[in-house]
């Protein structure tokens, strides 16, 4: 029989909150206690994935790259009853985040292919369990956000301070200099690339009207091999528009790895903004996943923008659906409705923020979602990312050198 590891339960108990005694005395015997010395690298970022960790003693800080950074950003720290690699347990995706040591510290490592033990003989304590990860995955990026936000405190003065210095050259130069720093901060939550999937493109175009914007954009595939994609547009611009828009992107992120059905991934985020900012802001989203296998694409809007379907044929129209704002009025629940459609061959789905069709031309013009439509319709037997590439040309020509008021997101999927 596998030994017990012995004086662990207090700590399980303290990290995972809610398990029962059998539950609990299963974890324990899975667990084995590891030691590290400071400054040890327990996890790497990018490194393949296949355990987590429990700490019963010291204390390890949470780090990533940065985009056009040298130094790394640190997302923040955790102590005994804290635990990362969580994500691992569930997917084969490579390590999110760098974990170092700062001093002694001491951990319990539970492996993937145990973890798979515990949900073949007990799902209703897996499950337990993976509400309880969900819990500290929030509580993780609520400390995550609480640094970007004293870090965003020095950005929003600075940023006021540029408002205030136009007429003085040097001084300007000086301020937008730093905030093209948080400007490439902010994209580095863009996503580097866009997934590879048999039988589908996908292609994305941002470009924020003012140094720091509030739309992002964000497609991933997730370990059952189903694309998920969010459009999302903040309500203000700006530095707390910036944070408010990280922490959005945080909760889709982390809840689409829990949750199959996009009305409770909308309904989870709303809630989630709720409980982790007092801003008053608010936003708009498009969340959808694509079957890859069957080519059905299931999405909620959350009062966006309707997106463009372009059949191969010509026939174009634009998807509607139910739903309010996301993040301000708790005391009014909002409601979801959800909508379908099968991508087939030759298709084209344009998924965009109000700054692509609200883009005014020198007359005061809007481009407009008709203009829109009829744009894709023309080009659509393009590869995704010639059409995405014609429509941010359009949509400039269109402009004709007048200041962006607004964010350009544009996300294109085209069936093969």
């Amino acid at each position: 029989m596998k030994r017990k590891a012995t004086g662990n339960t207090n700590v399980i108990q303290q990290a995972f909150k809610g398990l029962d005694a059998a539950a609990v005395d299963m974890l324990r015997g899975f667990a084995r206690k590891r030691s590290f010395p400071p400054n040890t690298i327990i996890c790497a970022e990018g490194d393949q994935a296949d355990g987590m960790y429990v700490i019963t003693a010291g204390k390890v800080v949470i780090s990533r790259n940065m985009e056009g950074h040298d130094q790394e950003f640190v997302l923040g720290m955790l102590g005994p009853g804290g635990y990362f690699g969580q994500l691992a347990l569930l997917t084969d995706e490579p390590r999110a985040a760098t974990v170092t040591t700062i001093m002694q510290t001491e951990a319990l490592e539970i492996t993937k292919s145990e973890f798979e033990q515990v949900f073949s003989a007990s799902p209703a304590m897996a499950r337990s369990l993976l509400q309880n990860m969900i819990q500290t995955l929030r509580e993780t990026d609520q400390r995550a956000i609480e640094d970007l936000e004293a870090r965003n405190t020095e950005l929003a003065k600075a940023y006021e301070e540029l408002e205030a210095a136009q007429a003085d050259k040097i001084a300007r130069a000086g301020l937008e200099a730093q905030m093209e720093v948080a400007a490439k901060a902010q994209r580095s939550l863009l996503p580097l690339s866009l997934p590879t999937v048999a039988g589908f493109q996908f292609a994305a175009q941002f470009e924020p009207a003012k140094h720091i914007g509030g739309d992002f954009y964000n497609v991933y595939q997730l370990h059952d091999g189903r694309v998920s994609m969010v459009v999302a547009d903040v309500s203000d611009k700006g530095a707390h528009a910036a944070l408010f828009m990280a922490v959005t992107r945080t909760l889709f992120l982390t809840l689409s790895h829990y949750l199959d059905d996009p009305v409770e991934v909308a309904r989870a985020v709303h809630h989630g903004l709720l409980e982790a900012s007092n801003y008053d802001m608010f936003v708009t989203a498009l969340y959808g996943v694509l079957d890859p296998q069957t080519g059905q694409f299931r999405y909620v809007r959350a009062g966006h923008d309707e997106p463009i379907l372009v059949r191969k044929n010509g026939e174009a129209s634009f998807l509607g659906g139910r739903g309010r704002f996301l993040g301000l009025w708790p005391d009014f629940e909002p409601v979801f409705d959800e909508q379908q459609v099968t991508l087939e061959s030759g298709d084209c789905l344009a998924l965009y923020s109000d700054g692509v069709t609200d883009m005014r031309g020198p007359q005061g013009d809007t481009f407009g979602r008709e203009r829109l439509r009829d744009l894709v319709k023309s080009i659509r037997m393009y590869d995704a990312e010639r059409i995405a590439k014609s429509i941010y040309n359009g949509v400039q020509t269109h402009r004709g050198g007048v200041d962006a008021f607004d964010d350009f997101t544009l996300v294109i999927v085209k069936a093969l």
